[in-house]
């Protein structure tokens, strides 16, 4: 019987062996184990896109069939029936986004409008559903729209500490076809759509016009700047007097900035009183109708004079130091029903506003 000698080397690599065995059983087992969850996925995944496809396909083909049978119930040849369909879509595409010219509207309800252009080719059954379908998303593209653009217009009037229905047209009145027939079965027949259809619309019409009315009235509201250079620099409140060291109430806004830098008008109205007074120095006051003023203190020069008209942005002035004043700035001060109101609330609406628009 021969014996075998296994020496410290031979060892070696024998566990270096068994090592790089076991290593290479783990590795292959790893990979499986990957492969067959990968595949696990992959295949859930496959599943519900497939069940996903499957409703889409099934969802269309319902609206294909109801198509077919609505054209089938019908005198008219199919094409005259398409025809008519996309006539009235055009009809209420041009009624919701004519209103009053409102760009915004427009270019929201562009991509809709694209789309219906784009089915002219089509056959005269697919042309009927589809623009059904396209008319159902103008509708809820403009409703959408007109909801979020009134809304954020009313939270704009809302941060100056304004009520919106202040600034409505008296008794509702907005205009336009839609808003003036009250009652939706007779704005059904006029549109020749369904009643709920109508309403649909007409709530988007409503939307709509009252946006615009507030937008229109917020351009007659102090919500620009007074001056375009220099910092706020002094806010609205209790502070302590720069003479007295005393808490004091300041009833404006300070804007500081350069010797004669200008000062602009920030909203249309009627120049109301130009001149000194008591503690303010040169000082200009603008009436602006609905119980808003705007008072610019501390002048060193006036531009305007009592009676003359100015538009928003327009040059009234120059900053100065005139009166009770530590040094160059604006005292800016906004006025509603004979109480001063914070002008910060004002600028920040009118920044607000701009956004609405943007």
């Amino acid at each position: 019987m021969q014996a075998f000698v296994l020496s410290p080397k031979r060892q070696f690599a024998a566990a270096a062996g068994v090592a790089v065995l076991a290593l290479w059983l783990g590795v292959c087992s790893a990979a499986l184990l990957v492969n067959a969850v990968s595949a696990s996925r992959t295949d859930q995944e496959l599943a519900r896109n497939q069940a996903k496809y499957e409703r889409w396909i099934a969802d269309r083909q319902a609206r294909l069939n109801s198509a077919v049978a609505q054209l089938n119930a019908s005198n008219g040849s199919i094409g005259e029936l398409a025809a008519s369909v996309e006539n009235r879509h055009a009809a209420l595409a041009l009624l919701l986004t004519d209103m009053k010219g409102d760009p915004g509207a427009i270019q929201a309800l562009a991509p809709t409008l694209n789309k219906v252009a784009a089915v002219q080719d089509a056959n005269p059954i697919q042309r009927v559903e589809l623009v059904r379908m396209s008319q159902e998303k103008l509708i809820a593209a403009a409703d959408g729209y007109a909801r979020s653009r009134a809304d954020r217009l009313r939270l704009a009037f809302r941060l100056a500490g304004l009520t919106p229905t202040n600034f409505m047209p008296k008794g509702g009145a907005l205009g336009g076809p839609l808003i003036e027939a009250k009652d939706p079965r007779a704005l059904a027949a006029i549109l020749d759509v369904d009643e709920d259809f109508a309403d649909r619309i007409q709530r988007a019409a409503n939307n709509l016009s009252e946006a615009q009315a507030l937008n229109a009235a917020a351009q007659t509201l102090p919500f620009a700047q007074p001056t375009e250079a220099g910092a706020k620099s002094s806010g609205f409140g209790v502070r302590f007097d720069p003479f007295t060291r005393r808490p004091a109430f300041h009833s404006g806004l300070d804007f500081a900035g350069g010797f004669m830098t200008p000062i602009e008008a920030t909203a249309p109205g009627v120049v109301s009183f130009t001149g000194q007074r008591s503690g303010y120095g040169n000082t200009i006051e603008i009436d602006h109708g609905r119980g808003l003023k705007t008072r610019y203190a501390h002048l060193q020069s006036i531009g305007v004079r009592p009676g003359q008209h100015v538009a928003v942005g327009q040059r009234i002035g120059g900053m100065g130091s005139t009166g009770r004043s530590t040094g160059v700035h604006l005292h800016y001060e906004v006025w509603v029903n004979g109480r001063a109101q914070n002008p910060d609330r004002f600028v920040k609406a009118g920044q607000y506003v701009q956004q609405v628009d943007g």
